[in-house]
């Protein structure tokens, strides 16, 4: 049987227990660990070992048995835990990690890497006198070839046993049920079962399979093993004691010690006899309590939800948006129809539009991610980095609820990792320079993530020393920027994100090289956010970054320049109006600016900027719409306002090319085509478009020197 079609849902599941396992020894207590946390972290690595065991992955089966290993002594009070012990934990977290995705890519991982890590838990099982532990686990061998089925046992002979005494025994056999089994199902559980032990009878009937085990395996291993082909909720396992004469046959072939004969129990009734002996299952013993509360909570999670490959996802919304587009379509052609004779059809039309916002809000949910999936891999920097600087820091997070698209989700998390290691290296102080200062020589390094409007606010905080206003103003001066004493803060604090701009001393393998905040400031632009930063000396920085909840989806305002239609970012705008004469002020020939309230604004024509004919050229008979992009204001001179609505964000690139200025496009309800304005890029357009206008009449004037 090919197993190749469950080994994706076993690594699917794999990286799922690594993270969790690793999330675990990072909140553990080393003096006084939890024996939940012990016993999760635990049931990961058991079952990690299972399924490697299942598809033959042979590394990933040693590594994790002497994982293992440990793990039980700890979590049974005969190993003491060490801070030095988590560490080697964590490192073979990671070796996991690389040995999965050596096997998902179809490859063996590297021996070397696979021996060290071996040999870093051996030695700890050693130093901590399990020489059993630190045995490597022998290679699993290969599955038997098919060999007659063993004839089955009189159900006559079979007697139920109580499932803790045939436990407590370490022998026996085990009856496991299935049920709603598929053909082939049944045939790879059978084979699986007999590597696991000696199977001692089998029956189908329809889609269930009863098979009689005898093994030294736990339960849990069977299911461990089994759930890689089926469902958790599908499996039954019931002890059963086997009489002396058919088991005879699987007696080890050493003799052990004879042991006291135990005292004569009576005979069974009859009826037990008969009752035993009935084909169908026997009532299961009674489980304790939380066994039944855990087993019908993972099986109703499970049942609860599926996995679906994110192009499905994306191709669901993309029908979605072309669903709401035809939607808009309809609403547009119907404002020509008469209200009183086409009623009817008007009202459908209502409710197609109410059903078609809610179709696409739900279909926008799946996409959805909580922001945990990017705080949860934090912990594990912050222990590693500040442990590594000799520093000690707390994390606190908030809002880890709090959902984002899951295409931006992914994009975030490298910004958000160098935002976090650069307040863990130039932010954060050492515990003694914290305590001469004052401040507890703990750190608190904060994460947070809220929704405002239509955005999603993250933050990065910590309570260090804060930035340093005339080290990073010496250090603009030095590579030529444009800087000068009288800056505001925060026109000081967005030079840090200069290409090559760095402050710190000396070069370390944390930062100071000097890139990276350039690299963070275009993701995020790249992402349609902006990054904001706020600073005081000796209490720390916050950097602030403002994205939009999805990518798919834009609220916009449509504005009118000359014959074409263009939206604007609704996150951006901040207010629109008509200009007096009075408010405009000329600073060049072709340079406007526009006081609002005391404040001088530049004003961006959009006709010149994307070359439109028949647009107003002049401010005081068009609009003026004030809008924000990385922390300055401006104005953009529109024709006309044509109103705000939701529209679906189309790739311009990936269906025509890259176009200055416009960040993608979208279809309106007339089904013509609408350009979305890159509203971030609009003054550094405008002033290429200045300089290159300067550059030409520059040549021309020389060019009539020389006539002359």
């Amino acid at each position: 049987m090919d197993l190749s079609q469950f080994t994706q849902a076993f690594f699917v599941e794999a990286i799922e227990l690594l993270a969790e396992m690793e999330q675990l020894l990072l909140e553990l207590d080393v003096d006084a660990p939890d024996s939940e946390q012990l016993n999760a972290i635990f049931r990961a690595a058991h079952s990690i070992k299972g399924g490697a065991a299942t598809f033959g992955f042979t590394a990933l089966t040693n590594t994790t048995h002497v994982l293992e290993s440990l793990l039980d002594r700890a979590r049974h009070g005969q190993l003491r835990l060490t801070g030095r012990m988590i560490d080697a934990f964590l490192e073979t977290k990671d070796a996991l990690q690389e040995q999965l995705t050596a096997y998902q890519a179809g490859n063996e991982p590297d021996p070397d890497m696979v021996a060290h890590i071996c040999g870093v838990l051996q030695q700890l099982a050693l130093e901590s006198g399990d020489a059993s532990a630190a045995a490597p686990a022998p290679a699993p061998a290969p599955a038997p070839a098919p060999a007659p089925a063993p004839a089955p046992v009189a159900a006559s002979e079979l007697v139920a046993a109580p499932a803790d005494a045939a436990a407590g025994k370490g022998g026996g056999a085990l009856r496991v049920r299935f049920a709603r089994l598929s053909e082939s199902e049944c045939e790879l559980l059978t084979g699986e079962l007999a590597n696991l032990g000696k199977v001692l009878s089998s029956t189908r009937s329809n889609d269930q399979l009863t098979v009689l085990l005898e093994t030294t395996c736990s339960p849990d291993d069977i299911v461990a093993v089994c759930c890689f082909v089926i469902d958790e909720s599908q499996i039954d396992i019931t002890h059963e004691a086997v009489a002396e004469a058919p088991a005879a046959v699987a007696a080890p072939a050493s003799t052990p010690e004879p042991e006291p004969e135990p005292e004569p129990e009576p005979e069974p009734e009859p009826a037990a006899i008969v009752e035993a002996a009935k084909p169908q299952p026997a009532p299961s013993p009674a489980p304790s309590a939380p066994a039944t509360a855990a087993a019908s909570s993972a099986a109703a999670k499970e049942s609860s939800s599926i996995r679906v490959d994110v192009e499905k996802v994306d191709q669901l919304i993309n029908l979605v948006g072309e669903l709401v587009i035809t939607q808009s379509m309809l609403t547009q052609a119907a404002t020509m129809l008469d209200p009183v004779a086409y009623e009817r059809f008007l009202s459908g039309l209502g409710h197609l539009e109410r059903n078609a916002r809610d179709l696409q809000e739900s279909v926008m949910s799946i996409r959805m991610m909580p922001m945990d999936y990017v705080f949860s891999r934090f912990p594990r920097v912050i222990r590693d980095v500040s442990a590594k600087l000799g520093k000690q820091v707390r994390l606190d997070t908030y809002g880890k609820e709090t959902e984002l698209d899951k295409g931006l989700i992914e994009r975030i998390v490298d910004p958000l990792t160098h935002l976090v290691r650069n307040s863990l290296d130039h932010g954060i102080e050492t515990p003694e320079v914290r305590l001469a200062k004052g401040k507890d020589a703990t750190g608190q390094l904060l994460l947070s993530a809220q929704h405002h409007g239509g955005n999603i606010v993250i933050e990065v905080s910590d309570d260090g020393a804060g930035l340093n206003r005339e080290r990073i103003l010496a250090k603009a001066m030095q590579q030529g920027l444009p800087v000068s004493e009288t800056m505001p803060d925060d026109e000081v604090w967005q030079l840090i994100f200069a290409p090559g701009f760095s402050t710190a001393e000396q070069v370390t393998d944390i930062s100071g090289r000097g890139v990276g905040m350039d690299v963070v400031k275009r993701n995020i632009q790249e992402m349609g956010g902006h990054v904001e930063i706020h600073s005081r000396g000796g209490q720390g920085t916050t950097t602030r970054i403002v994205l939009p909840l999805t990518l798919a989806i834009l609220n916009g305002m449509s504005v009118k320049v000359g014959s074409e239609a263009y939206i604007l970012p609704l996150s951006y705008v901040i207010e629109s109006l008509q200009p007096l004469p009075e408010h405009l002020h000329s600073i060049t020939a072709d340079g406007h600016v526009i006081r609002v309230r005391g404040e001088y604004l530049p004003l961006i024509e959009l006709h010149r900027v994307f070359d439109v004919a028949g647009a107003q050229t002049h401010p005081t008979q068009g609009i003026l719409v004030i809008v924000q992009a990385d922390d300055s204001r401006f104005a953009l001179l529109v024709d006309e306002l044509l109103g705000q609505h939701q529209v679906v964000v189309k790739n311009l690139e990936t269906n025509y090319r890259k176009v200055p200025g416009i960040s993608a496009a979208t279809i309106l309800g007339d089904g013509s085509v609408a350009f979305i304005i890159d509203v971030g890029a609009m003054p550094r357009i405008q002033r290429a478009q200045a300089a290159s206008a300067a550059a030409l009449a520059g040549a021309a004037r020389r060019t009539d020197a020389i006539a002359l």
